[in-house]
């Protein structure tokens, strides 16, 4: 018998915000909360994703919507116009929690309920197993989540879906099948229908089984987490990892930092991510290439400048520009090149010009091939792209990085990194002071 009041802590006037698809298990928790309602005076707001991509979809958002208003229900729904993503589940899966939490924050929720049951919990464990994953990944999903300002709650992880389907029947409830989930295409059906089966036979109670070895690795997790976060204070440094620092980890660690970086992409579940990704990233972390990257799913991009291992989403960048030195200029870098009064900085940052030695106007633009600079205190020419191995500039940020060239192209100053031969001591004659902030 199912009695989720029992695994609740409820108090009067909550209000929560219940993920319903109208298939059997959402359409009994959603009754179970229903008749919990006058006892605690729940606030219910039942929220529905049209997921778009069944000719019955409207049918059942229809129909939730006339159940709502029957039982005096708050009713909101969303469709997906269109998918983006390779692997559908992952994608319709960030859109349902995106429009969830938006409507937990619109109506001050204290909770999010959903309606996973150990079925789905032995599903999620044995697929990261299976695919790879770390520690976290393979405890599956958690029965509560504390997100700060609200809770993700999952009350029927003790139940299966059978128990559900006797639920429904037995307070006929009304609901709906997804035609599907009965499809060998999708990953997840193929375990609920041939693996998850079998092992009910072995053992019938193995859900819980799952739960405990669940709860266990999750407890060991955090454990893991205080060490893995003492870890990364040492090898990271403003949001990249430090090679040479991250090496001298214990390679358990070393992985775990690795899957943390990740999650800023993957969030908590890690779906695209398994075992080969860690591998190739830790493959261009010992490759002798200055310079080298990997590809990762949803266009995020692993890359290896020097010592330095940054993950990023690959997004379009400008990669040339040219601009006409006025009083400021705002780069593509997002820093600035200002035209100042004076200065008593001689770093690289600043550059002193005599305007009768340079043609005006001045220039700021990207590199070019061939671009050579008469570099300050040196004889003769060097060629920019060498100053920029010198100086070990990643290769994404040289074809960004603002070159100032005069009206006839000569390179008079590489801000930040290199002054010419046209810059002035404080103790000669000039009179423009050019200032990279």
């Amino acid at each position: 018998m199912i009695k989720i009041e029992e695994d609740l802590t409820l108090a009067k006037n909550d209000k929560i915000v219940i993920g319903c698809s109208t298939g059997p298990d959402s359409m009994a928790l959603l009754d179970m909360l229903l008749k919990l309602r006058d006892k605690y005076q729940l606030s219910l707001i039942v929220a529905h994703v049209n997921h778009n991509i069944r000719k019955e979809s409207s049918i059942e958002e229809a129909f939730l919507k006339e159940y709502c208003e029957e039982n005096n229900l708050l009713f909101e729904s969303m469709t997906i116009e269109e998918y983006g993503d390779d692997n559908f589940h992952n994608e319709a899966r960030n859109i349902r929690y995106n429009f969830f939490e938006m409507l937990v924050l619109k109506y001050e929720a204290n909770y999010l309920m959903t309606a996973h049951h150990g079925d789905d919990l032995m599903e999620t464990i044995l697929m990261r197993l299976v695919r790879g994953s770390n520690l976290n990944g393979y405890s599956g999903f958690r029965e509560i989540v504390d997100m700060g300002n609200y809770k993700i709650i999952r009350p029927l992880i003790r139940y299966t879906k059978d128990e559900l389907l006797e639920y429904d029947k037995e307070n006929n409830v009304k609901y709906f099948i997804d035609s599907s989930n009965s499809k060998d295409k999708y990953t997840r059906n193929r375990y609920r229908k041939y693996i998850v089966p079998f092992l009910k036979e072995e053992e019938k109670n193995v859900h819980l089984k799952f739960l405990k070895f669940s709860n266990n690795l999750h407890s060991a997790y955090k454990f893991i987490e205080k060490e893995r976060d003492k870890a990364i204070k040492r090898v990271c440094e403003e949001g990249h990892i430090l090679i040479d620092k991250l090496l001298l980890e214990d390679e358990f660690i070393q992985k775990e930092i690795i899957y943390y970086m990740l999650n800023e992409f993957y969030q908590d579940d890690l779906i695209l991510v398994n075992d080969k990704h860690i591998e190739l990233i830790f493959n261009l972390i010992k490759n002798k290439k200055a310079n080298s990257y990997v590809n990762l799913p949803n266009q995020v991009v692993a890359s290896k400048i020097y010592n330095v291992l940054e993950l990023k989403r690959d997004t379009f960048e400008i990669t040339s520009y040219e601009i006409e030195m006025s009083s400021s200029v705002l780069l593509p870098n997002n820093r600035t090149i200002e035209r100042i009064n004076d200065t008593s900085d001689n770093s690289n940052n600043t550059c002193r010009l005599n305007s009768k030695e340079v043609s005006l106007p001045l220039i700021v633009r990207s590199r070019k091939l061939g671009d050579k600079m008469k570099v300050k205190g040196l004889n003769g020419t060097k060629k920019v792209k060498d100053i920029f191995i010198d100086k070990k500039i990643a290769l994404d940020k040289r074809d960004i990085w603002p070159i100032v060239v005069d009206s006839k192209g000569e390179v008079v100053w590489i801000p930040g990194i290199k002054k010419s031969k046209f810059d002035k001591k404080r103790n000669e004659s000039y009179d423009i002071v050019l200032k990279y902030d």
